[in-house]
């Protein structure tokens, strides 16, 4: 969707309900953001400081450096880590470990986050379409009470109930079948 055809559905709902559903988007979110533990808020800075620019250049200078002084480049500084920088290797795959565990609880976080909200989608839409056949069902029954004739061969087909377990089947076999 564009952003100027955003713009014109966010400024076609009255603001009262637009600033409802930011409150309550936010409210969710701060919701999240307290009932994090203090190791996932750690793997969460970690990973964000991880992924700067200003970290990737810190271990361009750190590794940069520590190669002119083991290789003996700087005058006056004895090498204490000699080509092929054994220590150096140890160092940057503990380093390595801890990021790769860190950045697998964030996503670890992100992942069971985005599953709750795909839940809360779920039951939104859901909601959402019981009402749409709850309305189809009683504009059916006000044209049948006021005697208004119409075409209503897909209308009464929407009126139905869906079968959502009927729906995840179908869904199921296609895409066993199309893998």
């Amino acid at each position: 969707m564009k952003p100027s055809t955003i713009s014109r559905l966010v400024s076609a709902v009255p603001d009262s309900i637009t600033q409802k559903n930011i409150e309550d988007i936010l409210r969710l979110e701060k919701r999240s953001v307290h009932n994090r533990s203090g190791a996932e808020q750690l793997a969460e800075t970690v990973t964000r400081v991880a992924g700067s620019l200003p970290f990737i250049v810190f271990h361009v200078v750190w590794f940069t450096f520590w190669t002119l002084l083991n290789l003996g480049f700087i005058p006056d500084v004895r090498p204490w880590d000699p080509f092929p920088f054994s220590f150096l290797t140890l160092v940057v795959s503990l380093e390595a470990i801890f990021l790769a565990l860190l950045v697998l609880m964030a996503q670890n976080r992100l992942t069971k986050d985005a599953d709750k909200r795909a839940l809360l989608d779920l039951q939104i839409n859901m909601l959402a379409e019981q009402e749409s056949t709850a309305t189809l069902q009683m504009l059916e029954k006000i044209c049948a009470h006021l005697g208004i004739e119409y075409e209503a061969e897909e209308e009464q087909r929407l009126a139905k109930n869906t079968d959502v377990d009927g729906i995840a089947k179908k869904l199921d076999e296609k895409l066993a079948s199309a893998s």
